[in-house]
């Protein structure tokens, strides 16, 4: 990925607003996506457990400070969400690997089919917008998706994942 900003791209305000204006409603459309299948879970799944679940299995052994700082949640949040993922028994507390102080979470086999039936639903409308966009246009959404996510990008993943 190239880290520097080509200089020769100057977006006016009214660009950036529009940009933003996107971003809201694409967020609206992913997030709908995602309820929908939620609201047929068990009772109090929501947004913040499948965010979690979904992470858990992208970067396993995520501890609560890394979900809070990936997400966006307070610690007490991030915590919560992982209790309660543990006590519907969808996720598992472990002790960490170079540190047995630290607790990380992972994924049960109820919790990886509880987020991929949420993600399968949201993955259908990414599809569709990646193919409505076209092919020449996926490599530059995810340059602008991966500037927009900053140094969330690589958080909790090994060296030899880091995207």
């Amino acid at each position: 990925m190239n880290d520097t900003a080509d200089p020769r791209l100057i977006l006016r305000e009214e660009e950036l607003d529009s940009s933003l204006e996107m971003l809201l409603l694409a967020e609206a459309a992913v997030w709908a996506a995602a309820d929908a299948v939620l609201e047929t879970e068990a009772k109090g799944l929501g947004r913040s457990h499948w965010r979690a679940a979904l992470l858990l299995r992208r970067r396993p052994e995520l501890g609560v400070q890394e979900l809070a700082k990936l997400t966006g949640l307070t610690k007490q949040a991030a915590s919560r969400t992982l209790s309660d993922l543990q006590a519907l028994g969808l996720a598992e507390k472990a002790e960490g690997e170079l540190d047995a102080r630290r607790r990380t979470t992972a994924l049960t086999l109820a919790g990886r089919a509880f987020e991929g039936r949420v993600s399968e639903r949201v993955r259908a409308l990414v599809a569709k917008a990646w193919r409505e966009g076209g092919l020449d246009g996926v490599p530059a959404a995810k340059r602008i998706l991966n500037a927009l996510a900053g140094s969330r990008v690589n958080l909790g993943l090994p060296k030899r994942e880091a995207l």
